[in-house]
């Protein structure tokens, strides 16, 4: 499987995923679904710090489309949520970072130290998927040649994100349900074969603030 076929799993995922906000205007069996989009997209920027001609360019390009996806994400988020977040492109540019600094660093524990600072404060911007964001990316990316510790490590991960809010609320269990399906990205993710495919640099950049503001006004005109 591809890069460019996991892109494509992952914005279907995304969009389906979106449709039900915009749909229902609130939290739907199709967000289920949506749980594969973000690991198979932390696992491409992991894929991409390894690939990339220019470090500097594709920070650039990450945090330009950050600014550029927010007021779309904005009114998307209107549909359904009144708190202030950061979307995605924000959560992705600091893992990106995560990475670069830890590599950067001769010392590594202390590389572990600012992959730490750099989750926590992705969780104290409210960026989307916050702490577990920038970790899965770090997790894909230290153990990108090791995919037994690398699956472990992301169930893990997982599991500190969705089980305490599964008991929290008395057993809910949707959150059970979104803790598997978003476990279950790495069946996607283990199928990768290392080739690129169809050239899509942009592909991601522009669907994602355009497919936010269509399901915006779906959701305004139609529901």
């Amino acid at each position: 499987m591809s890069n460019f076929i996991l892109k494509i799993i992952a914005m279907v995922t995304m969009f389906i995923d979106h449709l039900g906000y915009a749909l229902y205007g609130k939290f739907s069996p199709l967000n289920y679904i949506g749980r594969l989009a973000f690991p198979i997209f932390a696992f491409g920027i992991s894929e991409g710090y390894i690939h990339t001609k220019s470090k500097k360019n594709y920070l650039m390009r990450l945090f330009l489309f950050a600014i550029a996806s927010q007021a779309p994400f904005m009114f998307f988020e209107s549909m359904f949520a009144t708190g202030f977040t950061l979307n995605i492109f924000f959560t992705l540019f600091i893992g990106l970072i995560a990475i670069i600094g830890y590599e950067q660093c001769k010392n590594k524990y202390v590389g572990l130290l600012l992959v730490a600072c750099l989750g926590l404060t992705a969780d104290a911007l409210h960026m989307d998927y916050g702490y577990f964001g920038v970790f899965a990316i770090f997790i894909f990316h230290i153990f990108k040649n090791k995919k037994v510790f690398m699956n472990l490590s992301f169930i893990g991960l997982c599991l500190l994100k969705y089980v305490p809010l599964y008991i929290g609320y008395n057993f809910y269990l949707p959150y059970l349900i979104l803790c598997l399906f978003t476990i279950s990205s790495l069946v996607f993710i283990n199928l990768y074969n290392g080739k690129k495919g169809l050239d899509t640099k942009y592909l991601l950049y522009g669907f994602y603030p355009v497919h936010l503001i269509l399901l915006y006004l779906f959701n305004l005109l139609f529901v």
